[in-house]
């Protein structure tokens, strides 16, 4: 039996536990830093699956890392499990209608992500263990990739150092190999104080912390003139400093999310935002300080995996889809907005836009072109890219068209067709990951692609020495049974 059919035999053998892992996962929804019952259903799993398990791995609560084998190559395929705050949304229902409301919700489809490498690793283990191939296949449970940066926090541990291969895969519309990099960012929280009073007998003796942080977004509003066309500055104001508007309120906060094709890049902004928040503090007579939450580095891209990826997506062959399942999949791309069904078409094109409009689930494999873009959003999968050479796929488990980070991904995170793309991309990393495993040669020739990509350049962890994982152990724990 050829290798192909053996790992996508192994997948197939287990798929009910890894389809009821991922479903699980999509049902406790825990945002960054908080997914306790996700890592540890992952976690009891890779040990009944004969992994060693290292909990807490570089500090991080919600981290971890399953090992099988000893010695090298070391392959190391990423899983990730959190979810996004405010998107809760009915499974399989195709109109917006929360689960809870104001609840959490997996809408980037990291409950399939972390189930779908979880398939991969465990296909490796069990193919090495049937043929005693050498090595070691290691899954690295990374929570936290929405904004805490997970794997920059690993990567500062030194966990990545002596891997010699990494995979990893993402859901989405269509089935491809990506050949792009992303943008760096840095997540900071910028706190003001100030001093309440009446605001009605005594605004004179009030200093308004909900002023300084509104002036700061003004002030940063107008800096983006004046910055490179690929940055990116977003935040969100997460405290106002109440509820009553007779008070001046004495605290206030927001928090930043800065971006740009480099770190280097990222951090010049940051320092040029940190003066728009002195100077809003100083206009206010108010205080700030700031605290970094989590920072990325931008993907470094591996055309020798990617390409040995891509021709294993096409080999392994994509699932058949049912009548049901094309049903729900044309009633959720109903839903999305006009404006992102063109998005999606000017990026297809337009004979397969009309083709996709009409069966929204992708039933063909996108051609690989090793033509860098940038992607403008970002990931912390870039910190380990910087240290090892590292591959992404990504598989159909969504309607054409449907966007991250909305309540139409979440309907479709326990969809039958979903869990199809969830395990392609599974077979896809594993068969991905032997190849490495039995290939000197191109685990050689995959370094020395990255070491010219570096071009003497060596890793930097964006994170600051002093900034460390939080620790959230007051959370609620829930033993996990199997």
């Amino acid at each position: 039996m050829e290798m192909k059919d053996r790992v996508a035999q192994l997948v197939e053998n287990k798929r009910e536990l890894f389809i009821q892992a991922s479903d699980d996962i999509w049902g406790f929804a825990e945002t960054r830093f908080e997914e306790y019952k996700s890592a540890q259903l992952l976690s009891v799993i890779l040990e009944h699956e004969g992994f060693t398990v290292e909990r807490e791995a570089g500090g991080l609560e919600t981290g971890f890392i399953g090992s099988y084998g000893s010695g090298h190559p070391v392959i190391a395929i990423l899983g990730e499990f959190d979810a996004l705050s405010g998107l809760s949304q009915v499974a399989g229902e195709a109109a917006y209608q929360p689960l809870i409301p104001e609840g959490n919700g997996h809408g980037c489809g990291h409950n399939l992500l972390g189930t779908g490498a979880l398939a991969a690793a465990v296909a490796v283990k069990d193919y090495m263990q049937e043929s005693g191939l050498p090595g070691t296949v290691r899954y690295y449970g990374c929570p936290a990739e929405e904004s805490g940066s997970g794997k920059a926090f690993m990567a500062k541990a030194g966990l990545f150092n002596d891997v010699d291969a990494a995979f990893s895969w993402h859901p989405g519309t269509v089935n491809s190999v990506w050949h792009m990099s992303s943008l760096a960012n840095i997540n900071v929280t910028f706190r003001f104080k100030g001093q309440s009073a009446h605001a009605g007998a005594a605004p004179h003796l009030g200093r308004s912390a909900l002023d300084a942080v509104e002036l700061m977004n003004v002030g940063t509003n107008y800096m983006r003139e004046h910055m490179i066309d690929l940055a990116r500055v977003h935040y969100a104001v997460t405290n106002t400093g109440g509820k009553s508007p007779n008070v001046v309120q004495a605290e206030a906060e927001v928090v930043y999310l800065i971006r740009a094709p480099k770190s280097k890049q990222v951090t010049e902004l940051f320092e040029r935002i940190k003066n728009i928040a002195q100077g809003a503090a100083l206009m206010t007579g108010t205080q700030v300080e700031h605290v970094v939450e989590g920072a990325t580095s931008n993907l470094i891209p591996n055309a020798t995996l990617e390409k040995r990826m891509h021709q294993n997506l096409l080999d392994l062959g994509l699932p058949e889809y049912t009548a049901e399942e094309k049903v729900l999949a044309k009633a959720i791309y109903e839903t999305i907005p006009e404006i992102d069904k063109a998005d999606a078409a000017m990026m297809a094109g337009k004979a397969l836009a009309a083709r996709l409009a009409e069966q929204p689930l992708a039933e063909f494999v996108k051609p690989y072109h090793e033509q860098m873009v940038i992607m403008t959003g970002s990931t912390d999968v870039g910190d380990v890219s910087w240290i090892v050479p590292t591959a992404q796929c990504s598989t159909a488990t969504w309607a054409y068209a449907t966007p991250i980070h909305a309540w139409q991904v979440v309907a479709q995170g326990k969809s039958t067709y979903a869990h199809k793309g969830m395990l392609l991309a599974g077979k896809t990393m594993a068969l991905s990951a032997l190849q490495a495993l039995l290939s000197p040669e191109l685990i050689a020739e995959a370094k020395a692609e990255h070491a010219e990509r570096l071009d003497g350049e060596a890793y930097i962890c964006p994170i600051p020495p002093e900034i460390y994982p939080p620790k959230l152990s007051s959370a609620t724990k829930v033993p996990v049974i199997i």
